[in-house]
């Protein structure tokens, strides 16, 4: 005999859907009122923390960069500079990524010692308005860094291989160590490239025996002038040897892993360097030597170059 089968209308299945589920509903209720208060929503789970370290959370990375990156100011050159260029470090090897790192930690209070630059060199650095306005840019934006100076009139980088110079610079135990040299190689007008290239050598080698892990950055000269004639009638022409000595010293910080302010490039470079300071009015008689007005722009754009280069870091870390 075959089983019959029973078919119930659809309406009739609704119906016993609905009682089900009022039924469904009123055992919820009825359980609710017996285990405690009935709330109306139950709580939200807490917020998950933050990933702090996922590196396509970009809200956080975005925050991070601002808590970081410091304050660029903008220094510009006398409207009557011709041909200048972008003021910025050539450090494409991240030479200077020890000493940047130094300065975040300090900037987000994640260490307290301090932070010392040291700063050789010739004349232009012995005046002390160069280095030291560099120096205070860098004490405003981060706090405690200690910028010392120390240069020697007529100075070349030969005059810093003595031993006794040498320890000295070492006892400061600089966290970033600033070459300034260039000038008096250039005026001397039996100026050879690669007697200057060996006395370089000779000098980074004695630092690096004491110094083998601080980063270095060497500047180029700002620019100078050959004089001619007696001393009542007197001529100066742009020393033609700056350009030469800057590219030298540019050549040698390649070959050795250095960082580079090119000074002589920013304000003008061979075409109109030297003639731009002297057409502001800003070089002292002697056409080597600055006014203080050009010496605290010239610190002030080497500061400037140093928080942009701090700044790319932390930017692009």
């Amino acid at each position: 005999m075959k089983r019959r089968i029973e078919r119930v209308p659809i309406a009739a299945q609704r119906c016993r859907m609905r009682i089900a589920g009022r039924s469904l509903l009123l055992a919820c209720l009825l359980s609710a009122l017996s285990g405690g208060a009935l709330r109306a929503q139950d709580a939200l789970p807490p917020p998950a923390p933050p990933a702090l370290h996922t590196p396509d959370n970009d809200t956080l990375h975005t925050y991070r960069i601002r808590m970081e990156r410091v304050r660029e100011p903008h220094f510009s050159f006398p409207a009557v500079f011709q041909n200048t260029s972008d003021n910025a470090l050539t450090d494409s090897l991240g030479v200077l990524d020890p000493f940047w790192e130094k300065l975040r930690q300090l900037r987000l209070g994640y260490r307290r010692d301090t932070i010392y630059v040291v700063h050789i060199g010739d004349s232009h650095v012995r005046g002390h308005l160069f280095p030291r306005t560099a120096g205070g840019l860098l004490s405003q934006a981060f706090g405690n860094v200690v910028y010392t100076d120390m240069g020697v009139n007529g100075a070349t980088c030969l005059t810093f291989t003595h031993p006794g110079r040498i320890k000295e610079i070492a006892a400061l135990h600089p966290d970033l160590l600033i070459l300034s040299f260039g000038t008096n190689e250039s005026h001397n007008r039996r100026y050879n490239a690669t007697v200057h290239y060996r006395q370089m050598e000779e000098l980074l080698q004695l630092l690096r025996a004491r110094l083998p892990d601080v980063p270095m950055l060497m500047t180029t000269p700002p620019g100078s002038f050959d004089r001619f004639g007696t001393r009542r009638r007197r001529t100066y022409k742009v020393n033609p040897r700056t350009a030469v000595a800057t590219r030298t010293i540019c050549r040698f910080a390649r070959a050795y892993r250095l960082a580079v302010w090119n000074l002589y490039a920013i304000a003008g470079d061979s075409a109109r360097a030297p003639l731009n300071w002297q057409d502001a009015k800003l070089m002292r008689p002697d056409h080597v030597h600055y006014l203080p007005e050009a010496y605290t722009l010239q610190g002030e754009l080497l500061g400037e170059a140093l928080l942009k280069g701090y700044n790319e870091y932390v930017g692009y870390e």
